[in-house]
């Protein structure tokens, strides 16, 4: 996607280095700042303090760290040392340990000395597919959006109002996105699409993020408070939803930002469809029942009782919004049981959030590259 003017990737190796350089997200949108990793503890910060976030996005800076930790040290204590190391930054994200594993897989039969640029390959490998894969579910989803449109009564025709949640755009992953890979195909497409902006508190990821990156690439688009996405559904104002995950269950669960459960109850009862983008390295065959068994990360109640912003004199600051004393608690996702969702849409295609349709995509997508 565009960023001042041309394509960008949201992490870049730098030239001639075993580096790469991520856009600081937590600047957003008041500073655009590229910040160079070189370590797997930089890399790790990186994720914990969500200057990198989006689970595509989390998997391709946690198979760098692992890059740079064997550079370091290749042997096979620092490889499960820097594994375990990534892997406990995030604990929702499914994307994180695929990642690792995949690098790990990669690098583990090798002799010591090799380990290194082995793992460096790979990590810049899941780059690339990241960016082919979410250009697929944008394909994938712009179908979806085109039938939705046809449908639309000739007076109501103008636009496609597509109503999305947090970030799943180009942020989150390493290009395209994933909810918003098939509002980018649109627009580029021509086909006329208005997003509707949730901003998701506590974080304001769809103010800070999301709003940011449609301006970038010029899609039109409008900020609401979280809490408006019921009424502009009853108000026949929404097309479609759709959201990305962090995580997809066996049987068809989505973990996403919090808040997704209740778009998705509102979407459900104004008959309005309701969509989760992904690629298929989110979903996760190990997990059987979403609801029950995704472990859901509680971060920090400082992000609920604080606001971060920039002030009139564009400095950086965080105000308090409750009394001293007042609790909270911040859960950073919720589930979505799969029957809410209307269709998963993979770069394999789109499919019912059933187990036995997954397993059918699933399936169909392993023939395929082994055949």
């Amino acid at each position: 996607m565009n960023v001042e003017g041309r394509p960008r990737h949201t992490i870049e190796p730098l030239p001639g280095r075993r580096a790469v350089q991520i856009l600081d997200q937590t600047l957003l949108p008041h500073e655009i700042v590229w910040r160079e990793l070189t370590s797997a503890t930089e890399a790790a910060h990186a994720i914990r303090v969500m200057q990198v976030r989006g689970a595509p996005l989390i998997g391709a800076t946690a198979a760098h760290g692992l890059a740079f930790a064997l550079a370091a040290d290749p042997s096979d204590a620092a490889l499960a040392s820097a594994h375990a190391e990534l892997l406990a930054t995030r604990p929702t994200a499914v994307n994180l340990r695929w990642a690792l594993d995949r690098v790990h897989a990669r690098v583990a039969p090798l002799p010591p000395a090799a380990r290194a640029d082995a793992a460096w390959a790979e990590a810049a490998q899941i780059c690339a597919d990241d960016v082919a894969t979410n250009a697929a579910i944008g394909l994938h989803g712009l179908e979806l959006f085109r039938s939705v449109f046809a449908a639309k009564p000739a007076a109501e025709r103008p636009v496609l109002n597509v109503l999305t949640h947090c970030n799943a755009g180009w942020l989150g992953c390493v290009d395209w996105g994933t909810a918003l890979a098939p509002v980018y195909q649109a627009h580029d497409a021509g086909l006329p699409v208005h997003v509707w902006v949730s901003e998701t508190r506590p974080r304001n990821q769809g103010a800070s993020l999301t709003a940011w990156e449609l301006t970038q690439h010029g899609v039109p688009h409008t900020l609401v408070v979280d809490n408006a996405a019921g009424h502009l559904l009853q108000r026949g104002l929404v097309d479609l939803c759709i959201v990305g995950a962090d995580r997809v269950a066996a049987n068809g669960d989505v973990a996403n930002k919090i808040g997704t459960y209740l778009k998705a109850l509102a979407a459900r009862a104004h008959n309005v469809p309701f969509y989760v983008a992904l690629p298929l390295s989110t979903f996760d065959p190990t997990t059987a029942d979403g609801v029950r068994d995704i472990p859901i990360e509680q971060r920090s109640a400082r992000e609920v009782t604080h606001a971060v912003g920039n002030d009139a004199r564009g400095a950086r600051t965080e105000v308090l919004l409750t009394t001293p004393t007042t609790p909270a608690r911040n859960d950073a996702f919720d589930v979505t049981p799969a029957a809410l969702v209307t269709a998963l849409i993979t770069e394999s295609g789109a499919c019912p959030a059933t187990p036995a349709a997954l397993a059918r995509l699933v399936a169909k997508t392993r023939a395929a590259h082994t055949g």
